[in-house]
């Protein structure tokens, strides 16, 4: 019987470990490996590819040579686990032509205040020129699109 129960709780661990994983590349040198993919990123990510907010200047400065998505999410989070394969498709029909980011909450905490991220998921987009946008909460995938193509890529 306990090893059964040892089995099960083995299986289950696993699937669970499969399912969080929704196979996002992490770079902790500031580079983005590929387009296409969506990219986890850290504060020293954010730092180098989106926005130093250590300095003291208050005003946006965008550092990033294409729009970009950042998806605010927790792996506890049922909506942002529905969104997840949303945004691996996105990242790969729009690749070459914006780049989308996951910031975990849990574990950048600095970040997830910077967007005074108080529900999840939270999405910024963010354009060229101009203000960051947020949205947030679960959409279907049309309504992410239409965000994408009338203000990251208009």
């Amino acid at each position: 019987m306990k090893k059964v129960i040892a089995m099960v709780a083995l299986v289950t661990m696993g699937m669970v470990a499969y399912a969080t994983n929704d196979g996002a590349k992490t770079n902790q040198t500031g580079k983005v490996e590929k387009s296409g993919e969506v990219i986890a990123m850290n504060k020293t990510l954010f730092i180098d590819n989106v926005f130093d907010f250590q300095q003291e200047t208050t005003e946006w400065k965008y550092k990033g040579t294409k729009p970009a998505i950042i998806d605010l999410y927790a792996d506890w989070c049922g909506p942002c686990r529905q969104t997840a394969p949303i945004m691996k498709d996105l990242a790969k029909e729009y690749a070459g032509k914006i780049v989308i980011y996951k910031v975990d909450v849990d574990k950048e905490k600095e970040l997830a205040a910077l967007f005074n991220a108080t529900s999840i998921p939270l999405f910024v987009f963010i354009p060229m020129n101009g203000e960051p946008q947020l949205f947030r909460g679960a959409a279907d995938k049309a309504t992410y699109k239409k965000a994408i193509d009338e203000f990251l890529l208009k």
